[in-house]
């Protein structure tokens, strides 16, 4: 018995069919595009400015941490631009009579200081924060030009200046209660130079001095090193970045309070640096300003 085949029809999407889905497809596309674009944008631009803000907070507590850190009376500007101050790493109060006390208007090679410089509350200080040989001594910056000579900057030989002297050697400890020998190189410090709290102040032998400087070539805030002391202020425009598209052509820094003025009552208690650091994105243009301002403990 013969069969008949059962012949089976396969039919498919036609091209007009496939044509109208593209275009359904690209209508609905377009439609998502319009309302998912602008948070998306959001989103990235938020992005950008937390970036840019983070960047510029940073850099503002790191100038601000530096600052707290100054020695009396030296925080200086030049210009709209440029900041310098005289770092301190630590400090502490010497004997002012009795054995190891320390001699003013008379040659002084050592002195007791109350403590041990090595160690605070049982707990032994890093390295960075010990009194060091070739460190700073310095009492009393008032920041004065003299006679007598009370502003740090004024003199550098290298191992004295105009109110402080080097470390010689090694402190020691010995006593009880303990107390910490500090040698100096050979100087005397005039009479007027005592502190009513029998208090120095210890200055990092490599980094006598920093400076922050806005370099409007570069648009570039640069943070320098130096371990020597200048009257007036430096201000290189070379050293570490701290930060980019920095915008110079406004003021960075506005010191409040004239520090470097005439009256030492004023001066010798507290000062305020405000700073407005302003910076931009390269790509898209766009930019954040900061203000930030820091307190400045002037009594020496």
């Amino acid at each position: 018995m013969k069969s008949t085949p059962n012949h089976c029809r396969h039919q498919g999407f036609t091209l007009v069919e496939l044509i109208m889905v593209i275009v359904i497809m690209g209508a609905i596309g377009g439609m998502v595009s319009v309302f998912m674009k602008s948070p998306i944008d959001a989103y990235f631009d938020s992005a950008r400015r937390a970036a840019l803000t983070d960047v510029a907070d940073t850099v503002v507590r790191r100038i601000a941490r530096d600052v707290r850190k100054a020695l009396p009376n030296s925080v200086r500007t030049s210009g709209a631009n440029c900041l310098e101050f005289i770092p301190t790493k630590t400090g502490g109060r010497y004997r002012a009579d009795g054995s190891g006390a320390l001699q003013f208007e008379t040659p002084v090679t050592s002195f007791a200081m109350l403590g041990d410089h090595a160690n605070f509350a049982g707990t032994a200080l890093p390295n960075e924060q010990r009194i060091a040989v070739n460190d700073l001594i310095v009492i009393y910056n008032d920041g004065v030009t003299g006679p007598p000579e009370t502003d740090a900057y004024t003199t550098d030989t290298g191992t004295t200046g105009a109110n402080w002297s080097t470390v010689a050697s090694a402190p020691t400890t010995s006593g009880s209660p303990i107390e910490t020998t500090i040698q100096i190189n050979s100087f005397t410090f005039p009479h007027l130079l005592k502190s009513p709290g029998h208090r120095f102040q210890v200055v990092p032998s490599g980094e006598k001095m920093v400076s922050y400087v806005c370099n409007a070539s570069d648009s570039k805030l640069y943070r320098t090193v130096s371990s020597t002391l200048t009257p007036s202020a430096s201000c290189p425009t070379t050293g570490t970045v701290v930060a980019s598209n920095v915008s110079c052509s406004s003021t960075i820094f506005y010191p409040p309070f004239d520090l470097t003025g005439t009256d030492p009552n004023y001066r010798n208690r507290n000062a305020l640096v405000s700073m407005v650091l302003s910076i931009q994105d390269s790509a898209s243009g766009e930019s954040v300003t900061l203000q930030h301002e820091v307190h400045v403990d002037n009594t020496p």
